[in-house]
């Protein structure tokens, strides 16, 4: 077996800080305690996730910026940072790159396929701003499924056009705040925890004659596969939001291939 092996002078094993909150984080989280390493697991939010069960994988929550990262990896005897958020997740992405920098030591990143294509209904724009103005350019009932930070800029832009909105969130209460300052009633709100069957989506779509379905392109664990099926099924319009560029330096895509990288990088056995 490999893994860190390497001890401070305290005797303490070094530690590999994985920022997670994606369905993938215990899959990559147990493939790296597996094989030998000691895992941190943050989550920004509380919302329940399983992180993995081998006694090698602690988990903390609560969001983290540059300055409490910096300290965590100090405080910790951090040795890699592995950033598995959300593919759209692009502030925390810029801190862990930042903060690995600053404290010199390894940085991957994991990003889950993605790679939505323009065809069969599907129109693909560069950002939520563009991708609100082409939902509601037909005066349809629009069914918004991105999450809760982006909220605004479609309410905004479906009152100016008098377009219904239809917003599909986390049943959370920074979503349901996210929701009320963004002006969306409690009528036009779905919570629920994804990711959602084709079937499910269909039946929203039924349930409010929905023209438009709006995504982002977050891969096969994001659900973007069932919503295209349903919104293909239902004859609905799809807008895509696509992923922010990224760094292609360091990036894994598969839990074999993340711990292949650590070991081929910085195992050091002693």
């Amino acid at each position: 077996m490999f893994g860190w092996l390497v001890r401070d002078a305290a005797g303490v094993q070094a530690v590999i800080l994985l920022l997670g909150g994606t369905s993938e984080t215990a899959t990559l989280a147990e493939a790296l305690a597996e094989a030998g390493y000691r895992v941190l697991v943050s989550t920004a939010t509380d919302i329940p996730l399983f992180v993995g069960a081998h006694p090698n994988i602690e988990h903390r929550r609560g969001r983290l910026d540059a300055t409490a990262m910096a300290a965590l990896v100090c405080e910790r005897n951090v040795r890699a940072i592995v950033d598995a958020t959300h593919p759209f997740a692009s502030e925390a992405r810029r801190t862990a790159v930042s903060v690995a920098k600053e404290t010199k030591i390894p940085h991957l990143t994991f990003m889950r396929d993605g790679g939505v294509t323009a065809e069969g209904g599907v129109e693909i724009v560069s950002n939520h701003e563009g991708a609100a103005c082409v939902a509601c350019r037909g005066g349809k009932p629009v069914l918004l499924t991105v999450g809760s930070k982006n909220l605004a800029v479609y309410a905004s832009e479906a009152r100016r056009m008098g377009v219904r909105l239809i917003a599909r969130v986390l049943e959370h209460a920074d979503s349901r705040r996210a929701a009320h300052e963004a002006g969306i009633a409690e009528s036009e709100l779905v919570t629920g925890r994804g990711p959602f069957s084709v079937e499910e989506n269909r039946e929203l779509i039924r349930r409010f004659g929905i023209g438009v379905l709006v995504t982002k392109d977050s891969g096969e664990a994001g659900g973007v596969r069932e919503k295209l099926e349903a919104a293909r099924q239902e004859g609905c319009h799809v807008v895509v939001v696509a992923r922010p560029q990224a760094a292609t330096d360091g990036v894994v895509g598969s839990a074999a291939e993340l711990v292949r990288e650590v070991s081929r990088r910085w195992c050091v056995v002693l």
